[in-house]
């Protein structure tokens, strides 16, 4: 319970704590942040690190001066992209067995049977519609390397994902972030940048659970 209080304040604070870290780092954060986004994208053991939010409050952040946007664009371009690809290449090399594990503390097949799933109906597209919903967007690379999808086609597809979802979140953080309306209720903002990015997956799994 306390884990998940901590989680749900970070979460819900994340302004504040990404605040501290350009504090105490200073270009450093650059580096936390490429981790995080890597992370997020790239290990399919751990997709629940912030993505949506955490893009929003870092424009929110280089329009308040304490990031410069350009480099905050060009950093997580490359996280994202070197995390895609790190994970196209893991499902690649592993294949189709991890069909086969037994749900563990790491792993979850549930979750990668739902990206497959939406890999099936949507193609190569859903390298690009992945990109904006959480936990999707961890598996749909892997799921990818799995079916062995062609690497130059996959990899066009990549960069388009990858630049969208950077830049439009950071570029919505940045000239919107700091309105004084936002930023004094930025806290709901997340939260509802939050509830957008999951409806995707609540209203798939309302489906399935009425379809049963």
């Amino acid at each position: 319970m306390d884990l998940l209080a901590s989680l749900l304040d970070i979460a819900l604070h994340l302004d504040a704590h990404l605040k501290d870290l350009v504090v105490e780092y200073g270009t450093g954060v650059y580096a936390i942040l490429f981790l995080i986004v890597f992370i997020e994208t790239g290990l399919v053991v751990w997709p629940f690190l912030p993505g949506d939010s955490l893009l929003f409050v870092t424009g929110t952040l280089a329009a308040a001066g304490d990031m410069d946007i350009m480099t905050v664009l060009v950093v997580l371009v490359c996280a994202a992209l070197t995390g895609d690809n790190v994970n196209y290449g893991i499902g690649r090399l592993v294949g189709p067995k991890v069909f086969h594990y037994d749900r563990s503390r790491w792993f979850n097949p549930a979750h990668l049977a739902r990206a497959h799933a939406f890999y099936e109906r949507h193609g190569g597209k859903t390298i690009i519609l992945a990109r904006f919903i959480p936990i999707i967007r961890t598996y749909a690379p892997f799921v990818a390397g799995i079916g062995k999808m062609p690497y130059l086609r996959y990899l066009g597809f990549c960069i388009v994902a990858a630049l969208l979802w950077v830049v439009s979140l950071c570029l919505v953080g940045y000239f919107f972030g700091n309105i004084p309306m936002v930023r004094e209720n930025l806290s709901i903002v997340i939260a509802l940048i939050v509830l957008v990015s999951i409806t995707p997956g609540i209203v798939a799994w309302a489906r399935r659970g009425a379809g049963s």
